[in-house]
């Protein structure tokens, strides 16, 4: 049989203007993880800044899976905005808390819970400049987010 024997399926529901969430079914991983891809870059590309990735029918994760959310967390970062990973499945937490992954990624039980902390990312995202010395004047929202660079996730 040629096709994948897991395939991954994501659905895309868009709860705000500028927050997808991205409900992932089946195995991330080499064979699949391109298809996570072109979903997060769509949802990029229509402007928004905040994803949630419910991960409750992902049995099983590698480092493809790894890569691509730890790719769209340093895209996001940028603009300002976030990702959220929702319900990992064990073996799916096991591997997100043996990499530091759900150290940088704040992981979350439910859709609400992520929005919630979605909500207040603006409060936070003055934060880390301030800890690498750079200083902003700009008044929340003055400025237009930077545009994505070509060929990035």
């Amino acid at each position: 049989m040629p096709l994948a024997q897991n395939p991954l399926s994501v659905e895309v529901t868009v709860p705000r203007d500028d927050v997808a969430l991205l409900t992932v079914e089946g195995y991330l991983d080499a064979d699949t993880a391109t298809e996570l891809q072109a979903h997060l870059a769509n949802q990029l590309h229509h402007g928004r800044r905040h994803f949630l990735l419910d991960l409750t029918g992902v049995p099983f994760m590698d480092s493809s899976g790894m890569n691509i959310i730890l790719r769209v967390y340093q895209e996001v970062r940028e603009r300002p905005g976030s990702v959220h990973i929702i319900a990992p499945t064990p073996p799916v937490r096991r591997i997100l808390d043996l990499t530091g992954v759900s150290i940088t990624v704040p992981v979350s039980e439910t859709a609400e819970e992520a929005l919630a902390l979605v909500d207040r990312q603006p409060e936070q995202a003055a934060e880390p400049a301030a800890r690498d010395g750079e200083r902003s004047s700009a008044p929340e929202g003055s400025a237009a987010p930077p545009a994505p660079a070509e060929g990035q996730l």
